[in-house]
Order: C-alpha cells, then structure tokens, then sequence
C-alpha cells in the first residue's frame, strides 16, 4: 500500500496597488523670438512635446491596502 502525501496548499499571493509619483524627462518644443519668451511660453504650457522621454524617477506616494 503506498502511502498518500498530504500537500498543504500554499497560500495564495495578493494583488497590491499602490499610487506611484513618476518623473519623465520629455523634449518639448516652442517657436518664440527670445529665449526669455520661450521660457514664458513654456511656463503658461503652450509648449509642444516633441517626445515622451523615459522614466527617471519613480517613488512609492501610498500603498493602497483594504
């Protein structure tokens, strides 16, 4: 008679979810007579993004559990 192993079950693992803060490094783009201009265009947002750019910083702002 061969003897039957009782396998405890493992516990499932959890989803968390969590609310990241993520800083890009993006190249946007302006069309302006003076470099003082572009920085006033750029400021007031009517600035054009020329490309997504890449992730450079990412920090864990809240952990959501229930």
């Amino acid at each position: 008679m061969s003897a039957v192993r009782k396998l405890k079950p493992r516990p499932q693992p959890s989803i968390f979810h969590a609310t990241m803060l993520v800083t890009r490094a993006e190249e946007w783009w302006v069309e302006a007579e003076t470099a003082e201009e572009a920085r006033a265009l750029f400021a007031s947002g009517r600035g054009h993004r020329a490309a997504l750019g890449e992730r450079v910083h990412v920090e864990l702002e809240e952990l959501l559990e229930e």
